[in-house]
């Protein structure tokens, strides 16, 4: 007999979204508003380097860290937004996208039984991440009251002896929530106070629709307890290229690397070379997609409350969570009748965390008139609910 398995990656769910993926891909006509990916190609001159990068023959292995080219680049920009300055030499490295420099940052560290406060809904990695560093996630649940903000009051709340890590997920997937710059000025002193390290995932900073984007490392005491993290793929529709970084203070991002090394060696070395002419000649690009996503914002904005669907103002990513409470329904039983009756598929809130049920995800990543052909649809499913005994409203 065949000795067990790691019983803590047993003991973790699969992804609340592939089933909805899985279930789509095989209806016709099916309307999918559930990826969270940019529906624009990669800008041409960016994958016009990569493809001048392979004719060179630049096929080689980069640093463990990543191109110095690269590093230099990202701590230029990251100054130039923040005012705070990371060494390219050893406090800024490249991953495997963000999620890797994540799984990175939990793993140097956590021990086992310390405490990750994970602030709910939120992406879907950070719970297992933490668990498969053998820490112990203690979600902190937010409200639509609150524009699902991480406040003070909750962030007290959650903080124990154990507690290690705050992951700060803003702007936020699933919700679009942001925090602005007084939002995070009133958890600053609690994360001192305690001693926290704090993992900052700010992958959707360039797609912020409400003033200026802040970060934690702005602040007083924070650079050199926090990973910064961040990355190509939402800002520049690079997804598939599969690329991330992480700024930190070095004592934290050696050891990161470390890791690194052993399993990853270094990123790609193409999508490297095109990052490099992204972060320099890409800002146009962001500006006319964030631009985009601006617009189909407030189009299905204007559409729920025409249509009676409870919707907060959300001010960052490339997502709407809207309430579904009133209709009677669970988040999953909401989007598994908008799929079979409707042929749209959302996202149900729960995929993200406890405190999501009673919402969905929509994503509106995808084109004007998609949007509009789903949202007819919705309308119609929503107009359906109100009329039957489910939608007393």
């Amino acid at each position: 007999m065949m000795k067990d398995l790691n019983p803590e990656v047993l003991s973790i769910k699969p992804s609340g979204i592939r089933k909805f993926f899985d279930l789509v891909s095989e209806m016709k006509d099916a309307i999918s508003l559930g990826v969270g990916e940019p529906d624009f190609d990669t800008p041409w001159h960016i994958r016009e380097e990569g493809i001048h990068s392979l004719e060179k023959g630049r096929t080689f292995y980069s640093s463990n860290a990543g191109l110095l080219e690269l590093r230099e680049e990202i701590s230029r920009k990251v100054e130039s937004m923040h005012g705070i300055s990371y060494s390219p030499k050893d406090e800024v490295m490249i991953t495997v996208g963000g999620s890797e420099a994540i799984d990175l940052a939990m793993r140097v560290i956590l021990t086992p039984g310390d405490e990750v406060l994970i602030p709910e809904p939120c992406y879907v990695s950070y719970l297992p991440c933490a668990k498969m560093a053998y820490g112990v996630p203690v979600p902190i649940p937010l409200e639509e009251k609150d524009e699902f903000r991480l406040t003070p009051e909750k962030l007290e709340e959650a903080i124990t002896e154990k507690s290690k890590i705050l992951v700060l997920p803003f702007p936020n997937n699933p919700t679009g929530s942001i925090m602005e710059k007084e939002d995070l000025e009133a958890i600053v002193p609690l994360i001192l106070k305690h001693n926290l390290y704090v993992l900052t995932d700010e992958i959707y900073s360039a797609l912020c629709y409400k003033g200026e984007h802040h970060s934690i490392i702005e602040f007083p005491g924070m650079r050199e307890r926090t990973v910064y993290i961040n990355g190509f793929s939402k800002a520049y529709a690079m997804t598939g290229w599969r690329l991330g970084y992480a700024c930190s203070a070095a004592p934290i991002l050696n050891q990161m690397l470390k890791l690194h090394q052993y399993a990853i060696m270094c990123a790609p070395t193409t999508s490297q070379y095109s990052a490099v002419e992204a972060i320099r000649n890409g800002e146009e690009d962001v500006l006319r997609m964030r631009d985009a996503y601006n617009e189909r914002r407030r189009l299905l904005l204007y559409h729920f409350q025409k249509m009676g669907l409870d919707c907060f103002e959300p001010f960052g990513a490339f997502y709407v969570f809207p309430s579904i409470k009133k209709f009677g329904l669970s988040s999953s039983e909401f989007a598994e009748r908008l799929l079979k009756e409707e042929k749209v598929a959302v996202v149900p809130g729960t995929a993200f965390g406890d405190s999501g049920e009673g919402f969905i995800r929509i994503s509106y990543a995808y084109s004007i008139e998609n949007l509009k052909l789903a949202l007819e649809r919705i309308e119609r499913f929503v107009k359906k609910l109100q009329e039957s005994n489910h939608g007393l409203v």
